[in-house]
């Protein structure tokens, strides 16, 4: 107690002086004015945030709580008249959260690094519960920027080109997101006549598969990859803890796990990558897009990471490559992205969509990047921002978009609950489809998008399921069950709708060598964000697309484990699934802690688990190809051949050759998720000894460059799989 008083003492000594010495007049803007009032008391502050933890006395958080009162006083006192509203409303924050402990977005403040995990508050922007929003009849002055409604000085759409509804955001649109519920002005519709389908039935499967607890992921699992060298990469942003330290002393926010020795060692980054996007370039090395600002009260080693381009190299030749760090020479984006998506195109070149500016307010477009780039296929952005229609249009959820290629090298692009087919050569919409019923599907409610499996049956035609999402950002919003279906290039390309057995949002699909999808992850109740999340759902879903309509869907194993926010899920060589991740709260928290707001019910997850898909259990696990050779593994698409030789058990009675491409995982996302069915030749039923011939597709546009894995497959049981480069 006598420590906190003293502290109090000097803190108030030092801001008379300051106020003295330290004329406003030096300070020319609200933000440069938090920003340098923090920085110069960071000695001062991080001891008081330091008996801010949970675990010191009750009347000295209380005196601490005044100190920091305080702190929030003399911003008050020294910022010119008017700043502190234009801060407020540019930032969409509260004030008292700029110089929260561990702020991972738009931050101002400073504070103590803790050697253990502790609790903060959310510093990412909450859009909240649509109740929240506040009515206001409308002035019938018409918008000159797009924004609308309460929050914008209570303006209409008028003949805005994007529509006439004023969503309950505040941006004009003529989608069911603007004109359905919740909105403000214009030809406003209400509720959805038709709702989307609510849960249906999905019976046990016969054989579930089975989770097991195999090791510890050593950082957070925020992003994830499997590498050509069979290692999974996990990547997370700059913490105030994790397992594993570097050499320099400091945390590791990445990590390379070995999955045959469940081990982890840490890896080194240069910028904080706090919700980055992601792909394979051509040539094999994984790259990060984007993140958020540094925290140099907590790490001064890391650096800036909103226009970061991250570059991580693996082989499955060269193991020296092994647990090197990532390269980061100083490319960067031509503009900051804070949860950006990327796609591979058919020459190797990367397409990067969306983001946030400066990881503030979505509501208000200045904070918001609707625009997409082009990085070469070495990695390096051609420098250009192309502003993007479906992104501006359905802000504040623009964020994170689907995105999957097409046969025709056309983009499928899906943002909120609005989707087209988007040519990046000419920058136009090719065409647009009807919104998908049911609540939104993308962030902060996200849920999953996979591109079924591409086969020459049907000419390589794209089929694509989206399932879950949610209402809004809130711990209080209902999810979604429904799922709907569409083949984007057929000539009446519509919804078709389905239905999990229950609501979930974060809820991700992976494609599996059978053919089949496993759905895992997510929660029931709540959305995307720290302590946003209740009810978590544990069971695994198996999707079946080649079966009739209601017939799709049966129920997995359960783990025992929640996978909230910042959870990932990805197939491995040996064909089982990596499940890893949860970290709902702003700084690792270990150990739940009750009543709190935001919820710290569900805490930091380092525990690994192993997914058992069904084709591998029992007896299953003893049939699997073996000895498998590839006449090359430099493979290219332009329906040209390779020889693939293994033995198998007696009695098997047909196979399919799966080409395999798992991509950047994050957020419920897939990033250049897709997996091929190859055509092939020489099979012999029964045989144990098989050679087959084996065609790649006919073009890049099925099989962007980069490496993949091939999954010979017999009788549903897959053979342990092999790294390719389609080049």
């Amino acid at each position: 107690m006598a420590n906190a008083v003293l502290i109090t003492a000097i803190y108030f000594a030092t801001l008379i002086v300051r106020l003295i010495l330290e004329p406003a007049v030096r300070l020319t803007d609200g933000v440069g004015i938090l920003r340098h009032t923090v920085v110069l008391d960071v000695c001062l502050v991080a001891p008081v945030r330091l008996l801010l933890h949970r675990q010191a006395l009750q009347p000295v958080r209380h005196l601490a709580l005044m100190v920091v009162a305080v702190h929030l006083l003399e911003v008050l006192l020294v910022m010119p008249t008017g700043h502190m509203a234009d801060v407020a409303a540019n930032m969409g924050i509260a004030a008292t959260q700029l110089i929260t402990n561990g702020c991972q977005s738009g931050c101002t403040g400073a504070s103590s690094t803790a050697a253990q995990p502790s609790s903060s508050s959310s510093q990412e922007p909450i859009l909240g519960s649509p109740t929240s929003t506040s009515a206001a009849a409308p002035t019938g002055k018409v918008t000159t920027d797009g924004t609308c409604g309460a929050g914008n000085g209570n303006t209409v759409c008028g003949n805005w080109p994007q529509g006439s509804c004023c969503s309950m955001y505040g941006f004009c649109g003529s989608t069911t997101s603007h004109c359905g519920s919740g909105c403000q002005s214009g030809p406003c519709t209400g509720p959805i006549v038709v709702p989307a389908p609510g849960p249906s039935p999905a019976p046990a499967a016969p054989n579930p598969g089975a989770f097991n607890i195999v090791g510890q992921s050593g950082v957070p699992a925020m992003h994830a990859g499997l590498m050509p060298n069979g290692q999974v990469i996990f990547l997370d942003k700059l913490e105030n803890y994790t397992q594993i330290k570097l050499g320099d002393g400091q945390y590791a926010y990445s990590s390379e796990y070995d999955p045959a020795t469940n081990t982890a060692v840490g890896i080194a980054y240069k910028t904080n990558a706090f919700c980055s996007g992601g792909a394979f370039l051509p040539d094999g090395r994984w790259l990060s897009l984007g993140g958020n600002a540094p925290l140099d009260f907590i790490d001064p080693t890391i650096g800036d990471g909103f226009t970061a381009i991250r570059y991580l190299d693996r082989s499955s030749t060269d193991a020296s490559l092994n647990g090197q760090a990532w390269s980061e020479p100083g490319n960067k984006l031509a503009s900051a992205r804070w949860y950006a998506s990327a796609q591979t195109m058919p020459d190797g070149t990367i397409f990067v969509a969306s983001g946030s500016l400066n990881g503030l307010d979505p509501t208000v477009p200045a904070n918001n990047n609707p625009t997409w780039e082009i990085l070469s296929n070495q990695g390096i952005t051609q420098g250009v921002n192309t502003p993007m229609d479906i992104l501006a249009k359905n802000q504040p959820y623009y964020m994170y978009p689907f995105i999957h290629l097409l046969n025709d090298g056309t983009l499928f692009v899906f943002v909120s609950k609005s989707s087209e087919i988007f040519n990046v050569g000419t920058n136009t919409t090719v065409k647009t489809f009807a919104d998908l019923p049911g609540d939104y599907r993308t962030y902060p409610n996200t849920g999953g998008s996979v591109l079924l499996p591409l086969s020459s049956a049907n000419n390589w035609a794209p089929d694509i399921i989206i399932c879950g999402g949610g209402a809004y950002q809130d711990i209080t919003s209902p999810t979604d069950p429904s799922c709907g279906r569409i083949q984007p290039l057929a000539a009446t390309a519509d919804w078709e709708m389905d239905s999990m057995p229950e609501g979930r949002g974060m809820v991700e699909g992976t494609l599996l060598p059978d053919g089949t999808v496993i759905w895992l992850n997510g929660c029931n109740k709540g959305a995307q964000g720290f302590g946003l999340a209740s009810n978590p759902t544990y069971e695994a879903l198996i999707y079946h697309p080649t079966q009739p309509l209601g017939q799709r869907w049966t129920t997995g194993a359960t783990s025992t484990i929640a996978r909230l926010y910042h959870s990932v899920a990805l197939l491995l060589l040996d064909g089982t699934l990596m499940v890893a991740g949860s970290n709902p709260v702003q700084m690792p928290v270990l150990t739940p802690v009750p009543n709190q707001v935001p919820s710290e019910d569900y805490v930091t997850e380092f525990r690994v688990e192993i997914y058992t898909p069904p084709y591998l259990q029992g007896a299953n696990a003893n049939r699997r190809p073996t000895n498998v050779v590839l006449s090359s593994k430099t493979l290219v698409a332009n329906g040209s051949q390779f020889t693939i030789t293994f033995n198998c058990p007696a009695g098997a009675k047909a196979v399919t050759i799966a080409l395999y491409h798992g991509g950047f995982v994050t957020h419920n996302l897939h990033m250049n998720h897709r997996m091929l069915f190859l055509d092939n030749t020489g099979w012999v039923a029964g045989s144990t000894t098989q050679t087959l011939t084996v065609t790649m597709p006919p073009t890049h546009n099925v099989a962007p460059p980069g490496p993949y894995v091939v999954y010979p497959t017999v009788d549903t049981v897959p053979a342990i799989g092999q790294f390719v480069s389609v080049s």
